[in-house]
Order: structure tokens, then C-alpha cells, then sequence
């Protein structure tokens, strides 16, 4: 990679222009926020609506994954002992507990709920609700 090099000199009065055209530049003033979740936020999605969908389908999909692996957990079973309830494999459990799955089935999580003595619920919500974090 080639390097830069910026010169540094002294004139003859004793000035520097270089660092006296840096101190008369104006100063761009950013907001500034200690906040990482939203600074992390600002700097990858900004304001693409593509990218905020895509980040919301895989927060459902984060938190589809953890419902299932908490309520497996709850009921102390294995993915091996919830898939022979549900009718299903081990491998099939372990990637609806996979966060980076999307294909989850209405159908499949209805039947892991019923194994589990449960219902599954679904809610819709307004699009342009933001998302808060703690």
C-alpha cells in the first residue's frame, strides 16, 4: 500500500501553514451519543428501508429461535425428546433453535407448542413502530 507523507515546515516568521490551515478549517459539529446500540444502528442501517426490514425479519427469527429453545429448556427435554413428541427429527428441532433459520413453519410450531402445553399466538404490528432497547 503506498504511504502519504505530509511535510511539516517552519517558515521563515516562524509560522506553520500547514497547522494554521487546519485551525482556521471550520469544525464539522456531530451529534454526539455514548449509545452503541444506536450508533452501531446509525452506521449500518441508517436509513435504508431495506436494511431495517432485513433486520427486523431476523429479530423475529432470533426471537422465534429463543421461545423454542426456552420452552424446550423449561420442559427439560432434549431436541431429541421434543422431536420424537412433535414427530419430527433432532436435526429439524435444532434448526428452528438456530437463529439464523427462516424458514419456520406456522404449521411446526404449532405442534411444538401443543408438545409442550402451549398455544402460539400471532400479532400483528405497525410498521413504523421503532425498536427500544434497554
Amino acid at each position: 500500500m503506498p504511504r502519504t507523507t505530509i511535510r511539516i515546515y517552519q517558515e521563515s516568521d516562524g509560522s506553520v501553514p500547514l497547522l494554521e490551515w487546519l485551525d482556521e478549517r471550520p469544525m464539522k459539529r456531530t451529534k454526539k451519543t455514548a449509545d452503541a446500540v444506536r450508533i452501531l444502528h446509525q452506521r449500518y442501517i441508517g436509513n435504508s428501508r431495506e436494511r431495517e426490514e432485513s433486520l427486523q425479519r431476523e429479530r423475529e427469527n432470533i426471537g422465534i429461535a429463543e421461545q423454542v429453545y426456552n420452552l424446550r429448556m423449561q420442559a427439560n427435554l432434549s431436541q431429541r425428546e421434543l422431536a420424537d413428541l412433535v414427530g419430527t427429527t433432532q436435526s429439524a428441532i435444532s434448526r428452528l433453535e438456530d437463529a439464523d433459520y427462516d424458514g419456520h413453519s406456522l404449521t411446526m410450531l404449532r405442534k411444538i407448542a401443543a408438545a409442550l402445553n402451549q398455544h402460539v399466538e400471532v400479532r400483528f404490528v405497525p410498521n413504523d413502530s421503532q425498536y427500544t432497547h434497554a
